[in-house]
């Protein structure tokens, strides 16, 4: 036996509960930093691309229910799109009582540009979800025009005049199936600019985008905002009727696409905005808790192991940090303070992206506590019969459907 055998053996059994939290929480930021896709990255963007030879046709399909506060700023930049093919656009009301059929119609006669049909599908059967009733509505309308690709886009999202352009020549030059830009949300409130950029830090950090596009993986995801589809694809993967009852719609089309042995890509937009104001903490809550116990499952089991992993990973490291130096645990204070420091450095990235201080990295265990309580709140709404809801409509668990596929 070696000599210095007992006296390892002797600390461990002394050491306390914090120290050991904080040093698991500094081997998992350690470990996301180096082995989760460098999801803390964020110079995915549209890859190089070339113009092709011969533009393909292109239908725009927008679903939108109650949107007549945001189209304005919004429909105009798709009508505007500068795309040397042929272009046109499907706007689905979905069940609006705002008017926001009439008043596309009215911002397509002042603005013109692309050609605007307005449609609307009724109330979506059981099994489906509105917004994927109202997209299976705009594609079959699209689907007379026999289109190369379909631009999937939300009413909220504005465009620039180039986004249509830059979106087809890199999935013709990439060969990819599906090519989807995270949209820059607004960060204007005070709210919105603490919550907003941890919301898109934590997608990447769930779904990195370098492995999304890496051909032979299994991650897979898109930003519901702006998605160019493959017609083909779209008719391979059965989309959107193999979804039809996904609350987190865009994460399971990527997930159709590519099981079906489609290509997908995922990066950050520069100029594909959204518009949608969230002014109020409360916006923000209603937006995540909608759908977050859906990412889960609806399993309790996920739900306790996900709250128990952002606690260890997020909220350990400032409070092994405090407490290791006020009470002189040495061990706690350093590990806390070390992981802290690589959870601030990775958030810097996203924050620089949405053009926010560097002093609010620090303050994302604050941000991931707020989330946390807004994973929670999303599952009390579930079992409380509540659901999932989103302007009007409320899903409650949804059976499982069978694999078209």
């Amino acid at each position: 036996m070696s000599r210095f055998g007992p006296v390892p053996w002797g600390r461990l059994r002394h050491v306390s509960a914090i120290e050991w939290s904080a040093a698991g929480s500094l081997a998992a930021w350690l470990w996301l930093l180096l082995c989760q896709g460098f999801f803390w990255r964020t110079d995915v963007r549209l890859p190089p691309s070339r113009d092709p030879a011969r533009w393909p046709s292109v239908c725009v399909v927008i679903p939108a229910r109650d949107e007549a506060a945001v189209l304005p700023a919004s429909l105009p930049s798709v009508l505007a799109q500068d795309y040397p093919g042929r272009a046109e656009v499907f706007l689905v009301d979905d069940g609006s009582a705002d008017g926001t059929g009439a008043l596309a119609r009215e911002l397509a006669r002042r603005c013109g540009g692309l050609p605007l049909t307005v449609g609307s599908p009724g109330e979506p059967p059981a099994g489906w979800t509105g917004k994927l009733w109202a997209v299976r509505h705009g594609i079959a309308s699209a689907r007379a025009r026999d289109p190369e690709f379909l631009l999937l886009t939300d009413a909220d999202i504005a465009h620039a005049p180039d986004s249509l352009r830059r979106l087809v020549a890199a999935a013709r030059t990439g060969g990819f199936d599906l090519v989807s830009q995270m949209a820059r949300l607004r960060t204007e409130s005070r709210w919105e600019r603490l919550v907003v950029p941890a919301f898109v830090y934590f997608f990447a950090q769930l779904y990195p985008f370098r492995r999304i596009g890496r051909a032979g993986t299994r991650t897979a995801a898109a930003a519901g905002g702006c998605v160019l589809l493959r017609a083909e694809a779209a008719e391979r993967a059965r989309v959107p009727d193999s979804i039809r009852h996904a609350v987190i719609d865009d994460v399971a089309l990527a997930r159709a696409v590519k099981r079906s042995g489609g290509r997908v890509w995922l990066g950050l937009a520069d100029r594909v905005d959204s518009v949608r104001p969230y002014p109020r903490l409360g916006d923000l809550w209603s937006m995540v808790a909608r759908s977050a116990y859906a990412q889960l499952r609806h399993s309790p089991v996920l739900l306790a192991g996900t709250v128990a992993g952002l606690a260890l990973v997020y909220l350990v490291p400032p409070v092994a940090a405090v407490a290791g130096a006020v009470t002189g645990n040495a061990a706690a204070a350093v590990s806390g303070a070390a992981a802290w420091l690589v959870m601030s450095g990775t958030y810097a990235p996203m924050l620089r992206h949405y053009g926010q201080p560097l002093w609010l990295a620090p303050l994302l265990p604050f941000t991931a506590s707020l989330y946390l309580l807004m994973t929670v709140d999303s599952a009390v709404r579930h079992h409380r019969g509540r659901g999932a809801a989103w302007k009007g409509r409320t899903y409650a668990r949804p059976e499982v459907l069978p694999d078209e596929g």
